[in-house]
């Protein structure tokens, strides 16, 4: 049994997600963000991340929209017995591959670019919204094989072409959007200074201090690149939606029984929770202006 203390459940796949741990630098943190993530790698893990296939990382992320990693995950294991049984490809969490495929037999893209969508909504129904989400898993997987070969040949676009040029593509399929494509720069490309934002982190992140009160996701996310060193995104992402899942919840922050039950109280400015009224609102409603 493993030790790694992530759940599998994380959109990252948890062990068997292509992370491993990992350690680095202690050294007096440049900036209050870098003071964050350090203390959540402390307190939840310290990884690096990479080494998963990008068309199945690509699917998971979309399967994981407007619903939870713990609904998501069974939707997605239930989809990868139906049709990726032939499979010859391996994504332990070593990261390792067999040799690339050119389409053909076991190839998870062209199994569903020809998959019924009745049939697939079926399969991914514990997801939620299976019906849109089929629509997209198809035409994403028809696009994948007719523009790049297969899984394989989109896999090493992925890892190995510029990062801008991939997220670029990413946001051009249907369905996709920033924090999908970043999820797959990361979790597949295993790319430094890639900081998904999703809805725990953008939360967390105000609720700080450590992006403006009324940022969007894409305004969070550049605050937080430019801040965390790039090695430190990954686990900073994925310790960061533990936290919020075990202490800094959108009602219920833990801070509003008890300042000191909360690990990240001396870091956090608390904007837009108010622990002597019980009031928890919206960083952008306080109005504090960026520092």
């Amino acid at each position: 049994m493993s030790d790694d203390p992530e759940p599998a459940e994380n959109i990252s796949g948890g062990t068997a997600g292509g992370g491993y741990a990992d350690t680095f630098d202690a050294d007096t943190p440049a900036t209050r963000a870098e003071a964050v993530v350090d203390s959540l790698g402390d307190l939840y893990w310290q990884k690096s991340y990479g080494g998963r296939n990008a068309f199945e990382c690509l699917v998971r992320t979309i399967l994981s929209q407007n619903t939870s990693d713990v609904a998501s995950q069974p939707a997605h294991d239930a989809l990868m017995d139906r049709y990726a049984e032939a499979r010859s490809a391996s994504n332990g969490a070593s990261g390792e591959r067999s040799e690339p495929r050119s389409g053909g037999a076991g190839d998870l893209a062209e199994a569903l670019a020809a998959a019924d969508q009745v049939e697939l909504a079926e399969t991914i129904s514990s997801a939620g919204l299976y019906n849109q989400k089929s629509e997209r898993i198809i035409d994403i997987a028809d696009r994948i094989v007719t523009e790049y070969g297969g899984e394989d040949e989109f896999d090493a676009f992925v890892r190995e072409d510029d990062p801008g040029a991939v997220r670029d593509a990413l946001l051009e399929m249907t369905g996709v959007g920033p924090k999908t494509a970043d999820c797959v720069l990361l979790f597949a490309g295993g790319r430094d200074g890639v900081f998904p934002v999703d809805t725990h982190v953008h939360r967390i992140t105000r609720r700080l201090g450590l992006a403006p009160p009324d940022a969007d996701h894409e305004g969070v996310r550049e605050h937080l690149e430019r801040d965390v060193p790039g090695e430190k995104c990954g686990f900073g992402h994925t310790a960061m939606i533990q936290f919020g899942r075990e202490y800094c919840s959108a009602r219920t922050p833990a801070c509003l029984d008890d300042p000191d039950a909360c690990p990240m109280a001396d870091l956090c400015d608390q904007v837009g929770v108010d622990p002597e009224t019980g009031e928890v609102t919206d960083p952008a409603d306080v109005g504090i202006a960026d520092d």
